[in-house]
């Protein structure tokens, strides 16, 4: 089984090693999450886990939410999203309902971890694009930060698509890969993980077992 557990970022901190090392961590807290549906390829043609993470309030949740985890005997949730599976073998032994917790990720080393990057708003070049800006130096008068020349003139008097310019920043799914499970909190459902996660503080994450590793 692929495995992956729905969470949310607690934030960032340091653990010291047994050889006296110091660790940049990831504490995420994950699970327990409940299993919503469990998905075919008889009935819907791929095979996959439906998890949802933290309970939301009935007054809050529409009536197709609230149809849809009564099925699971659960409460609606707040965070939903599926885990891939490879192979029809891989969901065997997991039933609508059940509770998975991080001790899933007991004999796993590494993990891929997704979450939503800060959104910045409009954001010029230099922030957006890392653009050095024009020179500092006598006759560039208030163009210090300007991104320079973006197109040709006459011919084909347009600007090509892909040029990079100012725009909106941020607010993007990202993909933090092969991330090392440096420990695991069972009572706490914490797993730390070594490196940063894209996202807030208190933002939701999906986190799966690594494709590289």
């Amino acid at each position: 089984m692929k495995a992956g557990l729905l969470g949310r970022k607690i934030g960032m901190t340091q653990i010291f090693q047994e050889d006296g090392t110091i660790v940049p961590v990831t504490v995420l807290e994950c699970g327990p999450c409940t299993v919503l549906q469990v998905k075919t390829p008889e009935k819907d043609g791929y095979s996959a886990l439906q998890l949802g993470f933290l309970d939301k309030r009935r007054k809050s949740a529409s009536a197709a939410e609230r149809g849809h985890a009564k099925a699971a005997e659960a409460e609606p949730k707040r965070f939903v999203r599926e885990i891939r599976q490879e192979s029809p073998a891989a969901i065997e032994g997991f039933e609508t309902g059940k509770v998975l917790t991080v001790d899933l990720f007991a004999d796993i080393k590494s993990v891929d971890v997704i979450g939503i990057s800060k959104g910045r708003g409009f954001a010029g070049v230099i922030k957006r694009h890392g653009f050095k800006g024009l020179r500092a130096s006598h006759g560039v008068k208030r163009m210090h930060r300007h991104p320079g020349s973006s197109g040709p003139s006459a011919d084909p008097s347009r600007t090509f698509p892909g040029v990079r310019k100012p725009g909106h920043y941020g607010v993007a799914r990202v993909t933090s890969k092969n991330l090392k499970v440096v420990k695991i909190d069972a009572e706490s459902n914490l797993l730390l993980v070594r490196g940063a996660v894209a996202g807030p503080n208190g933002g939701f994450v999906t986190v799966r077992q690594s494709v590289k590793a």
